[in-house]
C-alpha cells in the first residue's frame, strides 16, 4: 500500500478519536515512513529537518498571540461593548429590534474580519467581546447560530482572499509549500485564485443570514460571572494603540514579515506604557500560550510532509492516480477538494493542512495539465475547506468560547454543524468551479 495514503489515514483516524493533533502527524509520519522502505533512523532524520520549515510560522503565531492580548488589555472590546450596549439596548423601542439585529451581526463581523488583518488578535476578542451582549442577544431574541456563522465567515474570509495579518502567513505558507513540490508562484495571484472560492462563503453566509436562522429564538437571560477584569479605558492608551497597530502593518508589509510587525506593535506598547512594565510578562506568556497550539501543529506537519517526500511514495500516488482517473480533470478536482475536506476537518488547521496536501496536490495536478492559477485555487481551497465546522478549528471554537458562556450553546450543534453546512459544502461547490474555470 502506498506509504502516504496510509501516514494520511492513521493520522486521520487518531485525530478523529480525538487524539493530540500534534501526535497524531508524529505517529503518522512515522507510520509512512516504516511503511514507505524508510529506516526508524532515517525516518527519525527526515521528520526532524523538516521541522525547521515550520519556526518562523510558528513563531509568527508565537508573537502576534502576545501582541493581541496585549491589545485587548488597553480597551478597545471594553469600547465596542459599550458603544453596541448604547446604540442598541433601548428598552420600549421595537422598532429599533430590526436595526438593533442589523448593527449586532455587522459589528461582530466586522470585528472578526479585523481581527485576521487591521486589529490581528485572532479569536482574543470573543471571550472579551461576546459574553458581555449576550443579554442583547437575548433581547433581539437573535438565534446564536446565526451568530456563530458570522464569526466564522470573518475568521475565514480574510485569510483566504486577503494577504494581510494571518492571511499573509496563509498565503506565504500557500507559496512556499507549492514551491518545494515543483512549483513556483507569485504570492499576488493567491487572491485572484481564490475569489471565486469565497463567493461560496458569502452565498453560505447570505443563507444564513436571510434564510436558515433569520427566526427568532429564545434563550434564559441567566446571569454570567465574566472571568475578565473590568479594563480602565483611557484616550491616550487607545491613541497609543492604533499607533502599535499602524507601526505593525508599516513594518510587516515591506519586510513580508509578521514576526517583525509584531514585534514592533509590542515594542510600541512597552514604550508608550499603554502595557504597563509589571504585567507585559506574563501577558505576552499568556498570548504566546494560546497560539501555542497551532504553532505546535504547524511545525509537526511540516516534519510529516518531510518523511512522505522522502519516502519517494508521493510520486508514485501520483502517478497511480492519475492512471486510475484517466484525464478526466473534473472527477480529479473533486477527489483532491473532498480530501482537503478530511484532512483539514481531522487537523482543525487550514495553515497546518497546506504542507500535508501540497506535496500531493501539487505535482498530481501537475500530471493533469491543470493551469498554476487552477492549482493555487485547487490548493488553497482544499486546505480552507473544513476548518469551517471541524471541531477542533480555531473558527469554531472561539465562537463556541463567546456564545456558550451561559451554557446555551452547543458546540458540535450550534458552532460546527451550522457552518460546516452553510460554509464547507458552498466552498466545496465554489472552490471546484473555480479550478475548472481558471483551468
Amino acid at each position: 500500500m502506498n506509504a502516504v495514503l496510509i501516514a494520511v489515514v492513521v493520522m486521520l483516524l487518531l485525530s478523529l478519536f480525538r487524539v493530540n493533533v500534534v501526535l497524531a502527524l508524529v505517529v503518522g509520519a512515522f507510520a509512512g515512513g516504516l511503511t514507505g522502505g524508510l529506516s526508524f533512523e532515517t525516518t527519525i532524520d527526515s521528520f526532524s529537518s523538516g521541522l525547521g520549515a515550520g519556526a518562523n510560522i510558528a513563531l509568527s503565531y508565537a508573537l502576534l498571540g502576545g501582541f493581541a492580548l496585549a491589545i485587548s488589555q488597553t480597551g478597545i472590546p471594553q469600547l465596542l461593548v459599550n458603544g453596541m450596549l448604547k446604540i442598541v439596548q433601548k428598552d420600549g423601542e421595537e422598532n429599533r429590534t430590526a436595526l438593533g439585529k442589523v448593527l449586532v451581526i455587522l459589528i461582530l463581523l466586522t470585528m472578526a474580519i479585523f481581527s485576521q488583518n487591521l486589529i490581528p488578535i485572532h479569536i482574543a476578542f470573543i471571550p472579551l467581546l461576546v459574553p458581555p451582549i449576550l443579554h442583547v442577544l437575548n433581547m433581539l431574541k437573535i438565534d446564536r447560530r446565526l451568530i456563530a456563522s458570522v464569526l466564522t465567515f470573518g475568521l475565514t474570509v480574510p485569510y483566504m482572499i486577503l494577504p494581510y495579518g494571518f492571511g499573509f502567513i496563509y498565503h506565504e505558507i500557500l507559496a512556499t509549500q507549492m514551491e518545494l513540490a515543483g512549483l513556483t508562484i507569485n504570492m499576488s495571484d493567491i487572491p485572484k485564485a481564490m475569489v471565486i472560492p469565497v463567493i461560496g462563503l458569502v452565498v453560505g453566509l447570505v443563507i444564513a443570514v436571510f434564510i436558515s436562522y433569520r427566526k427568532p429564538r429564545e434563550y434564559e437571560d441567566r446571569q454570567i460571572e465574566l472571568s475578565q477584569e473590568v479594563v480602565q479605558i483611557k484616550t491616550s492608551n487607545l491613541i497609543f494603540t492604533v499607533l502599535a497597530l499602524i507601526g505593525t502593518l508599516a513594518v510587516q508589509i515591506p519586510t513580508e514579515s509578521m514576526i517583525a510587525g509584531a514585534v514592533t506593535g509590542i515594542i510600541i506598547l512597552y514604550v508608550t506604557g499603554a502595557l504597563k512594565w509589571k504585567e507585559a510578562d506574563n501577558l505576552i506568556n499568556d498570548g504566546m500560550k494560546m497560539m501555542a497550539f497551532v504553532g505546535f501543529v504547524m511545525i509537526a506537519a511540516n516534519g510529516f510532509a518531510a518523511v512522505l517526500q522522502e519516502t519517494g511514495h508521493v510520486n508514485l500516488l501520483v502517478k497511480s492516480t492519475s492512471e486510475m482517473l484517466g484525464a478526466n480533470k473534473g472527477v480529479a478536482a473533486m477527489l483532491m477538494l473532498l480530501v482537503g475536506l478530511i484532512v483539514t476537518m481531522g487537523i482543525g488547521s487550514s495553515f497546518a493542512t497546506i504542507p500535508i496536501i501540497a506535496s500531493i496536490f501539487v505535482p498530481l495536478s501537475i500530471e493533469f495539465g491543470f493551469s498554476t492559477m487552477a492549482i493555487i485555487a485547487l490548493v488553497g481551497t482544499a486546505a480552507a475547506l473544513g476548518d469551517a465546522g471541524s471541531p477542533a478549528s480555531d473558527s469554531t471554537l472561539g465562537p463556541t468560547a463567546g456564545l456558550n458562556a451561559d451554557g446555551q450553546h452547543n458546540h458540535i450543534w450550534d458552532s460546527c454543524v451550522p457552518t460546516f453546512l452553510h460554509f464547507s459544502i458552498p466552498l466545496l461547490v465554489f472552490g471546484w468551479i473555480a479550478v475548472m474555470l481558471l483551468n
